[in-house]
């Protein structure tokens, strides 16, 4: 039987430990970005040092790092450049996401979109994927190349999906992991994956590795929607209620609607159906949330999988990054980002 992680427990340094694990490759990876982006089109240049300057916590690239150190990659640059793609391949998302959803707030400054426009976002979203894509290449690998292009598939796929469903509350659950797993757990999965991959490790190691980015992508996007419920917008450093006004089903909406009563549940319906929502709205829908523990709910299915993530590494002998992989785990229940 698999270790359990408690829900409750103190905030440890798993994210700091995980940075310090690889020392100063993320501070490469952050050069490497900067110069894959380089060009002599100004606004370009003052939309990515902008963009990038916002900050985020870089658990992405931080995922490949330390997954190759695990596996006991050692020497060259391979995981710092691929660690950059798969940054590149985040940020890009997000400008296309910004404009999509007509966010504002971007880690608590104003989106690219706001400033410069949405034509504007769109393109240059478009050229990270570009100078991405070019970076694999170079890379040389065919399983890394494929590996991250369906991954890029998979995420545009996945919030193609989100759209379809924009305003349905009788979404199943189904669906919404479906949606989470390609927009978010996919991309974790090819970070953690890399690591093994260019490391040359056994299918089972592979496969055990993206096992444990998939789970914890999962659990990270649930506490992600489980926030923008139950969070403020200072320590979680984007628009409260963001999935909410945009007409957004995520699962505290869909636990919702499988306790509400017949009235609340056609006032849920009339609220997601309205081409606008307010803050009144907001207020009463985290009244319900609150009256039927919602939040609870979400928090109990993102241990499953923290659960799963934990168990995949069982397979490595022990080691300090076999260790701070697994504390990790449970961060992306402890954030308040």
């Amino acid at each position: 039987m698999g270790l359990v992680i408690p829900l409750k427990k103190e905030i440890d340094n798993s994210y700091n430990e995980l940075k310090n694990l690889v020392g100063n490759r993320l501070d490469n990876v952050n050069q490497q970005i900067k110069y894959s982006l380089a060009s002599e089109i100004n606004l370009i240049h003052k939309m990515t040092s902008y963009h990038l300057k916002a900050g985020g916590k870089r658990i992405r690239p931080l995922l490949t790092l330390a997954s190759a150190k695990l596996c006991g990659y050692r020497e060259g640059n391979r995981d710092v450049n691929l660690a950059a793609c798969v940054e590149l391949i985040h940020n890009a998302t997000l400008l296309h996401d910004d404009v999509i959803d007509n966010s504002e707030i971007r880690r608590g400054n104003k989106t690219s979109n706001t400033i410069w426009g949405n034509q504007s976002s769109i393109l240059v979203g478009d050229y990270l994927f570009s100078r991405c894509f070019e970076m694999m290449v170079a890379d040389g690998s065919i399983e890394i190349l494929k590996l991250l292009s369906s991954t890029s598939s998979r995420i545009a796929q996945g919030e193609v999906l989100q759209l379809e469903y924009k305003g349905e509350i009788d979404i199943l659950e189904e669906t919404y992991f479906d949606i989470i797993n390609s927009k978010t757990a996919a991309l974790f999965a090819a970070a953690t994956k890399v690591g093994a991959c260019i490391s040359d490790r056994s299918k089972k190691e592979k496969k055990a590795l993206e096992s444990y980015g998939r789970n914890l992508g999962l659990a990270f996007q649930i506490a992600d929607d489980a926030l923008d419920y139950y969070s403020t917008k200072t320590i979680f450093g984007k628009e409260i209620g963001k999935d909410f006004f945009e007409g957004k089903v995520t699962l505290p909406i869909i636990f919702l609607c499988q306790k509400v009563n017949k009235n609340e549940k056609l006032y849920l319906e009339k609220i997601f159906k309205k081409k606008t929502r307010t803050k009144l709205d907001f207020n009463e829908i985290q009244n319900l949330i609150k009256k039927y523990n919602s939040i609870s709910s979400c928090f109990k299915r993102a241990e499953h999988f923290v659960n799963i993530s934990y168990n995949a590494l069982n397979i490595f002998t022990p080691s300090v990054e076999k260790t701070i992989l697994q504390n990790l785990t449970s961060y992306s229940l402890e954030r308040s980002f």
